[in-house]
């Protein structure tokens, strides 16, 4: 907690210090105050180290200048004089808040993707930068989410533990109280289950609630707005409805020039060549709009990919080929009918979508209908590709907010925080709680508890247990007795994708043998080749067993 305090102190400042620099580049603010300024930082620096880590690491050789920057900045333009405007009740309230913002974020992280795609993405990018191709090393990695590069340059010393979601809790609580909108300290209990591991989808479900509580107050910094859309969206595609939301917005409320879009275009334009660098295809992971780059995946391998996602849309609870024998209404009544807790919440976000289409046609307001004609459209589209309640989690919050956003008083919003957040608390503390009466809740066979170590440093895992392999021009590491590889030695592949190549009857290579950051493709296995891979894959399941 202690380090995460510090940690917090240091980059709010380092990021309200960038947030000045952009203003000042700009000639625009996104909204006063210090949570103004933080986000624009945020912007800022993963803008630019986005487009830095095309050419070198995201380490400690770009940290260095950034962080000292970003100080001369907050100290030079007294920014620290925006804290003298707080009350002394909101003194009080933020400390509350920073307390369990502390708390929580010192816990263990239990989210699979921590282990399997955050931490070795951030890996890649500080010792590599983007690698041209690297999803024909292991699809996941084609991702290379924006928010992990981001994450990557602060890794060394301002955050080598990386709780920087917990630092943006902390902004986010500073932008409810300066800007008097309570209803977001709602949120936090449930956003603080993020604030352990370097999730993205906090920080987008963060900023599409701030981006939406300043379209709803008449925010006309259209600047901005629409670039920090498209900046949320180049974190997780999934928020497609966001910039949608606000170009529609800006065209029925404000007509803006078209200069005034460049800089969001700009950001997409970012984010597609992005893509198109590591996984070969503009938009992860679907396989539109091909460029015939040599180092896009094999189709065979994607196919597989695809197969998984359709099976991850039923929980893994049938095999690809008994949901491509369902009828049309098999395939919703068994999405409605799922063991467990995911068909509960499945059958949740469809009556609250039609409970807000219903809400949005009694209301008869330009700029609700506008979010919900948003959120309809995204809403079709994950349907269609792949149901999962992780791609629709955020849709949730939006109808909340949009719904009770004149509901909440600083009281009643206080009281929902204080007693959820100490649920919360109670669950992340007691774990057994919850693996005994939600035990279709995956996830909480893998939280932990309290440890007393927590008060001064956040717990993380150690593993450092791996086997060494070979195969054609590519020398590489997998973990031993684990599936993922989140502190195995780069090059590192997870077990599954060794198995899939081998299936499709090809292997990744090294575009250069002396050199990684020139990139990888796949290539057909010789013989030799095909032997020394399933020789790998013996190995490592006779490890496993």
């Amino acid at each position: 907690m202690i380090f995460i305090l510090l940690s917090s102190i240091l980059m709010i400042s380092v990021l309200a210090g960038w947030g000045r620099i952009m203003e000042k580049i700009s000639g625009y603010k996104l909204f006063p105050g210090i949570s103004g300024k933080a986000l624009l930082g945020i912007l800022g620096i993963g803008i630019l180290w986005t487009s830095i880590s095309f050419f070198t690491p995201i380490n400690i050789v770009l940290e260095i200048p950034t962080v000292t920057l970003g100080l001369i900045y907050f100290f030079k333009d007294k920014l620290y004089e925006d804290f003298y405007r707080f009350s002394k009740k909101e003194y009080y309230l933020g400390a509350v808040l920073l307390m369990a913002i502390l708390l929580l974020g010192s816990f263990h992280p239990f989210i699979l993707d921590h282990f399997g795609y955050y931490v070795p993405t951030i890996e890649w990018i500080k010792e590599y930068g983007l690698i041209k191709g690297i999803s024909n090393l292991d699809l996941t990695l084609g991702q290379m989410s924006i928010w992990h590069i981001f994450q990557a340059g602060f890794s060394n010393f301002s955050d080598p533990f990386l709780r920087m979601n917990a630092v943006l809790l902390i902004i986010y609580s500073f932008y409810s109280i300066e800007k008097k909108s309570w209803i977001h300290l709602c949120f936090l209990p449930i956003l603080l289950l993020f604030s352990q591991s370097p999730s993205p989808d906090l920080p987008v479900i963060i900023f599409s609630l701030i981006i939406l509580d300043e379209i709803l107050t008449g925010n006309r910094n259209t600047l901005f707005l629409f670039a920090y859309s498209t900046f949320v969206l180049a974190i997780k595609p999934t928020m497609i409805w966001l910039p949608i939301l606000v170009f529609l917005n800006s065209i029925v409320a404000f007509k803006p020039s078209f200069k005034k879009l460049l800089f969001g275009i700009g950001i997409l334009c970012l984010f597609f060549l992005k893509n198109i660098w590591t996984f070969g295809y503009p938009i992860f992971p679907v396989a539109i709009g091909d460029l015939g780059v040599l180092w896009k995946p094999n189709p065979e391998v994607l196919k597989i990919s695809s197969q998984f996602a359709v099976q991850k849309t039923y929980d893994m609870q049938y095999s690809y080929q008994e949901i491509q024998q369902f009828s049309t209404g098999d395939y919703i009544k068994k999405w409605f009918t799922l063991e467990g807790i995911k068909s509960k919440i499945n059958s949740i976000f469809i009556l609250s979508l039609l409970a807000f289409i219903v809400f949005t046609c009694f209301k008869r307001k330009k700029i609700i209908t506008l979010i919900c004609i948003s959120i309809v459209i995204k809403s079709v589209l994950i349907l269609f590709f792949s149901a999962q309640y992780r791609f629709f989690i955020d849709v949730f919050f939006v109808i909340f907010l949009v719904s009770f956003h004149e509901y909440f008083t600083k009281r009643k919003s206080i009281i929902v925080f204080s007693l959820f957040s100490m649920l919360i608390i109670s669950v992340l503390s007691f774990p057994g709680l919850i693996q005994k009466y939600i035990p279709s809740f995956r996830l909480g066979n893998f939280m932990t508890g309290f440890k007393k170590e927590q008060l001064y440093k956040p717990s993380i895992y150690e593993y450092h247990k791996f086997n060494s392999f070979e195969v054609g021009n590519l020398k590489f590491n997998v973990s031993k007795d684990y599936p993922y590889n989140f502190d195995t030695p780069l090059p590192a592949i997870s077990e599954s994708y060794i198995s899939d190549d081998i299936q499709a009857g090809i292997f990744p290579q090294l575009i250069d043998k002396n050199d990684i950051r020139k990139g990888f493709i796949w290539k057909r296995m010789t013989s030799d080749e095909k032997k020394e891979a399933e020789k790998a894959i013996y190995n490592i399941k006779n490890t496993d067993k």
